[in-house]
C-alpha cells in the first residue's frame, strides 16, 4: 500500500526561478495598468499660490509707489516659479489639450491701504510660499526637490527685498 505523504505538490528548481524572473514583470505591469494617482500633484498647490503672490504684488505695486520697485520684483519672481511649476506638472502629467490648465489662474485681489500692512502682508504670503515649499522637499523626487528647493529659497531673499 503506498501512502499519500505529500499533501501538496513539490515544485522543482526550474518552476521557482521561473516565478521569481516573472515576478518583477508581474508586478511592471500591474503598475503600470494602473488608475492615476489618487493625490493631487503638491506642486499644483504651491504654483497656485505663487499666482495668488502675483496678484498680491501686482496690486500692491499699483497702490503703494514705495513699494512698486519691491513688489514688481516679487510678482516677477514668483510668476517664474508659477511658470517653473506649471512646466513640472504638465511634464509629469502631460495635459489634455480639451482639460483646463492644471494649475488654475487666481482673481487678482486689492492690497491693503496702508503701506506698511501691504509691506507685511506680502511679506507673510513669501514666508508661507517659504514655508510650503521647504516642507515639501524631503518627500519628492531629486529633480523636484530641487526646484522646489530653490523656489523656497527665492522666497526667502524676496522676503529680504521687501525689508
Amino acid at each position: 500500500m503506498k501512502s499519500s505523504s505529500r499533501a501538496w505538490p513539490v515544485l522543482g528548481r526550474r518552476s521557482v526561478l521561473r516565478l521569481f524572473a516573472a515576478a518583477p514583470v508581474a508586478a511592471a505591469l500591474t503598475t503600470a495598468c494602473g488608475s492615476a494617482p489618487d493625490e493631487p500633484d503638491p506642486l499644483v498647490a504651491l504654483a497656485t499660490a505663487a499666482k495668488s503672490d502675483v496678484q498680491l504684488a501686482k496690486a500692491v505695486a499699483q497702490a503703494h509707489a514705495g513699494l512698486a520697485d519691491a513688489a514688481n520684483e516679487v510678482a516677477s519672481a514668483r510668476t517664474a516659479h508659477a511658470e517653473a511649476m506649471q512646466r513640472e506638472v504638465d511634464r509629469v502629467n502631460p495635459p489634455d489639450p480639451d482639460d483646463p490648465p492644471s494649475v488654475p489662474d487666481v482673481a487678482p485681489q486689492p492690497a491693503p491701504t496702508a503701506a506698511d500692512a501691504a509691506a507685511k502682508v506680502l511679506r507673510d504670503a513669501l514666508a508661507m510660499a517659504q514655508q510650503k515649499a521647504a516642507q515639501l522637499v524631503p518627500g519628492l523626487p531629486t529633480y523636484r526637490a530641487g526646484l522646489v528647493g530653490s523656489i523656497s529659497a527665492s522666497c526667502a531673499s524676496l522676503r529680504e527685498v521687501l525689508g
